[in-house]
C-alpha cells in the first residue's frame, strides 16, 4: 500500500481545518464495485466460494475480547489451539480473519484514576498476549502497518476501542493512551459526551482524536452525540458494535435515520455477531446486513465478531472460523463478491486510511490542544 504521505498536499494557511472545507482523503488503493475481480468461479458451490473470497479479503473483525478473557486463565497456547476462549491461531486463519480490534472497554462504574490504570493495565495485558504469540500476531497502529501484517502472514491487532473513561477529561492523557497504541475509543458514559450531545470539551476530544488518528466509536452514543460527531469529525467514524435497530430494538442498534446518515458521512457500522443484538442464528445477521446494506450502503457496512467478550453468538457463528459460515449465507442472498470485499476487508481499510490521512493532515495545520474540561464545560 502507498504511503499517505505520497498523498498529502501542504496547506497554503495555517487555518485550523475545522473553520475551513475539508480536503477529502484519497481512496485509492482500496477495493471498490469497479475496481474488484472476482477471485473464484461464479458456478462453485457458496462454502467453496466463500473461503476464495475470504483467502484474497479477509474479515478486519471490529471487536474482540480475548486479552480480558485470558486474564482467568493461568496458561494458554494461542498458537497451537485454546479451547477455553472464542479465539486462537488456528481458528482465526480457519476463519480468514486478517485483522482485528482488541476490545479495552472497562467494566460498568469505573471512572476518574481507577479507569485510567485500568485501560493501562488492559493496554499492557493485551501486548504480552500479543508478544506471547508473536508468530500468529503483530501489534499494528496505521492502515500500512495492517497489509504489512497481512503479507507476513500474521494477524494485526488494533488496540481499542476503550471506553472514554479512559481519558480521565484530559487531552494529555488521550494523547499518552495513543503513544501507547491506543486506536478508537467510544464516546460514552462521560459527561462531556451525554444524551445531551457534546460539550466544548467533547468537541475538542473529538478534534484532538483527529489530529492524533484515533477512531472515534459512536456504539451506545446518543442520537444528539452521534449527530454532532458526524458533523465535527474530518475522518470516518465508526460504530463498533451496532446492527439495524429496526429488526431488533437493542439499545446499542442504530435507528435508519441515523443509519443513513452514518452513510452519508462514510462512516461504518460494524454488525455483531451476537444473539442478543442480532438474532438466534446466522440467517439473522445476514437480515441484519441486508438491512444496513439497503439503508446506509455497501461502504458503510462491517463485521464485529465480539468474541471472548462474553456474548452468546449465533447458531453456526460460535466462533472466529466460523466467518466462511456467514459470507456462504450471504452468497445465496445474491451479494455481489465485490460488496464482500468491502464487507470484509475493504471498508476497514477505507477507515484506517482516511484517519491516517487526516492525523497527518491536522498535525501539519495545528498544535496539540491544551484545553481543560474547566475551561471550556466550567
Amino acid at each position: 500500500m502507498a504511503d499517505l504521505q505520497d498523498d498529502l498536499r501542504p496547506t497554503a494557511a495555517a487555518a485550523d481545518e475545522f473553520d475551513e472545507p475539508a480536503e477529502p482523503y484519497p481512496d485509492e488503493g482500496l477495493v471498490t464495485a469497479e475496481s474488484y475481480e472476482p477471485v473464484s468461479d461464479p458456478d462453485d458451490a457458496p462454502m467453496t466460494r466463500a473461503h476464495a473470497i475470504l483467502a484474497a479479503h479477509p474479515v478486519a473483525d471490529g471487536c474482540n475480547g480475548l486479552p480480558w478473557a485470558l486474564k482467568r486463565l493461568s496458561w494458554y497456547d494461542l498458537e497451537e489451539g485454546e479451547s477455553t476462549v472464542d479465539t486462537d491461531v488456528p481458528r482465526l486463519r480457519g476463519g480468514h480473519v486478517g485483522a482485528l480490534f482488541w476490545s479495552l472497554h472497562l467494566p460498568e462504574g469505573l471512572d476518574g484514576d481507577r479507569a485510567v490504570g485500568a485501560t493501562l493495565e488492559q493496554l499492557d495485558l493485551a501486548k504480552i498476549v500479543a508478544r506471547t504469540c508473536e508468530e500468529g500476531l503483530r501489534p499494528v497502529c496505521t492502515a500500512g502497518q495492517v497489509a504489512d501484517a497481512r503479507n507476513s502472514g500474521r494477524v494485526a491487532v488494533l488496540f481499542g476501542p476503550a471506553g472514554a473513561p479512559a481519558l480521565g477529561d484530559s487531552l494529555g492523557i488521550l494523547r499518552q493512551l495513543h503513544l501507547l497504541g491506543l486506536r478508537a475509543l467510544t464516546l460514552t458514559g462521560v459527561s462531556w459526551a451525554s444524551d445531551a450531545g457534546l460539550t466544548r470539551f467533547g468537541e475538542a476530544v473529538v478534534r484532538e482524536m483527529n489530529r492524533l488518528g484515533v477512531i472515534v466509536d459512536l456504539s451506545g452514543a446518543s442520537a444528539p452525540t452521534v449527530r454532532r460527531v458526524l458533523s465535527l469529525s474530518r475522518a470516518p467514524v465508526l460504530c463498533s458494535r451496532s446492527a439495524a435497530r429496526a429488526l431488533r430494538p437493542h439499545p446499542l442498534n442504530l435507528p435508519d435515520d441515523l443509519l443513513a446518515e452514518l452513510g452519508a458521512a462514510k462512516g461504518l457500522c460494524l454488525v455483531p455477531l451476537t444473539a442478543e443484538q442480532t438474532g438466534p442464528t446466522v440467517r439473522d445477521v445476514a437480515d441484519h446486513l441486508d438491512h444496513i446494506r439497503a439503508v446506509a450502503g455497501a461502504h458503510c457496512v462491517g463485521l464485529s465478531g465480539t468474541y471472548d467478550t462474553g456474548a452468546a453468538h449465533p447458531q453456526e457463528l460460535g466462533d472466529t472460523s466460523c466467518y466462511p459460515r456467514l459470507v456462504a449465507e450471504l452468497l445465496r442472498r445474491g451479494w455481489e463478491e465485490a460488496d464482500l470485499a468491502l464487507l470484509t476487508w475493504g471498508n476497514v481499510q477505507r477507515l484506517l486510511r482516511g484517519a491516517d490521512f487526516t492525523a497527518r493532515a491536522a498535525q501539519q495545520r495545528r498544535e496539540p490542544s491544551t484545553a481543560t474540561i474547566s475551561e471550556l464545560d466550567g
